[in-house]
């Protein structure tokens, strides 16, 4: 990649980097990455499931085709960097380095577009909603796969922890499934100093809260994987007023569907006890997110050979990672791979979603570089 192109995503990267945009409401970065777009003289196609974009490129007379993915939606996080592109929006930041994201795949339009040593269609898919609202199943539910046809896809996330440069391949499982737990506990309010007249809901939860560490402790096989964390709890006004309701709310993540139903059935019988116990009522609910990010193993091969084309240091020895991520409803349309390549360093409160993150600029020519090779590699393919 040339010093200029590297200077233009730059600048592009921190434009958006400043200009946040929550999920579902990406509307003027999905203007930026048009007017990006026809700059570079790629035709496209916008409003593909929301705010979602597809750009394609065809070259020669080759029929494979093959789709190259990144998200553009920010997180409503508070950024705390003191940057001078830090964000202009109160509350929303790029906490997960989207902005990167869609400032490298830019760029491997850009080289592509550059390059006649390839034949076939790349189709750019600039996606929306990935942070919880669904952006991949609406792209594809608009009908992503028929109006693109393409046989494989391929996607990277930025990962801070590991040396920057470096991409990570993964054989099979890269990233976790899970869902969003809500548990009401509804008992009987009254004065706290005659809590034999209340049914007290707090009680109820706290135990609540320590009976269901034992799901993953004593119910999931120990050589599986998995994750209950209960991360809010909301109860009471007055300190003088035993509560009449608590809501806790959670996550739950694994790598196995069978371990899924293994942490389903725990929640539903340890709630049902806690209830007989203690005279409440508690009712669980589990919205399920993305599915688990599995690659192919052709595909985790080609990934590989491009991380090699680019000269970038290639690790294959990463455990999986209990995160989400919802390219996972790509891999389940199609054949692909989704690799991580190192931000650099973890500082603290840089970490992914932390208040002090930031995309490295100077892994965007290998980002883009790795795009660009990773479909080059697979249009060449049997």
């Amino acid at each position: 990649m040339s010093p200029e192109l590297h200077q233009k995503l730059t600048a592009w990267r921190r434009h958006l980097h400043a200009h946040p945009e929550l999920s579902l409401q990406e509307k003027e970065t999905a203007a930026f990455v048009q007017d990006k777009l026809t700059e570079l003289g790629i035709p496209f196609e916008a409003g593909i499931g929301g705010h979602g974009i597809v750009a394609t490129l065809t070259r020669g007379h080759a029929q494979r085709r093959v789709g190259l993915r990144a998200d553009m939606d920010a997180l409503p996080i508070t950024e705390d960097t003191a940057l001078p592109y830090a964000s202009k929006t109160s509350g929303v930041m790029h906490a997960c380095g989207h902005d990167g994201h869609t400032a490298s795949l830019l760029g491997a339009a850009a080289l592509l577009a550059a390059d006649s040593d390839w034949s076939g269609t790349v189709d750019f898919i600039f996606q929306p909603a990935e942070e919880g609202f669904g952006g991949s199943r609406a792209m594809v539910a608009a009908g992503l796969f028929d109006r693109f046809p393409m046989e494989r896809i391929f996607g990277f996330h930025n990962w801070p922890g590991l040396a920057a440069g470096t991409i990570a391949v993964h054989d099979g499982v890269v990233m976790a499934s899970g869902g969003r737990i809500t548990i009401t506990i509804e008992g009987h309010a009254g004065h706290a100093g005659m809590p034999h007249l209340t049914r007290d809901p707090v009680v109820a939860a706290g135990h609540l809260i320590v009976a269901l560490q034992s799901i993953t402790s004593r119910g999931v096989d120990p050589l599986d994987t998995a994750v209950l964390s209960l991360c809010t709890i909301e109860g009471g006004t007055a300190a003088n007023q035993i509560a009449g309701r608590v809501t806790i709310r959670g996550t739950l993540r694994y790598h196995r569907e069978a371990v899924k139903d293994t942490i389903l059935d725990g929640i539903e019988r340890t709630c049902a006890g806690i209830a007989t116990s203690f005279g409440v009522k508690v009712t669980p609910e589990i919205v399920w997110g993305v599915g688990v990010v599995i690659n192919t193993p052709d595909e985790a091969d080609l990934a590989r050979i491009a991380a090699e084309k680019v000269q970038a240091p290639v690790r294959r020895d990463l455990a999986p990672s209990m995160a989400g991520e919802d390219f996972a409803h790509y891999l389940q349309q199609r054949p692909g791979a989704f690799v991580w390549i190192g931000n650099g360093p973890l500082r603290d409160g840089a970490e992914l979603h932390g208040p002090r993150y930031d995309f490295n600029d100077a892994i965007l020519p290998v980002a883009s570089r790795w795009m660009a090779e990773v479909a080059k590699a697979a249009l060449a393919s049997n």
